[in-house]
């Protein structure tokens, strides 16, 4: 889990691609826990907690670019 001054500080095309990664992990934790394969219960919450980190740092980024538009 990265912090968010990590996050931040990578571009946007990186962070879209960090975001997709992480969609296919939950996802893949979904079917896990469905299985009743899952051990870790505790990374679903991990990777909803970084995916809106991510989110957040992507709407920061490209808030000021909507500003000038106007």
């Amino acid at each position: 889990m990265e912090k968010f001054k990590t996050i931040k500080e990578k571009s946007v095309e990186d962070l879209k691609k960090m975001e997709q990664d992480l969609h296919k992990e939950a996802m893949n934790l979904r079917f896990q826990q469905a299985q009743g394969a899952l051990k870790n219960t505790a990374r679903r919450g991990q990777i909803r907690k970084e995916v809106a980190r991510i989110k957040t740092a992507i709407s920061q980024k490209e808030q000021p670019k909507k500003k000038e538009n106007k």
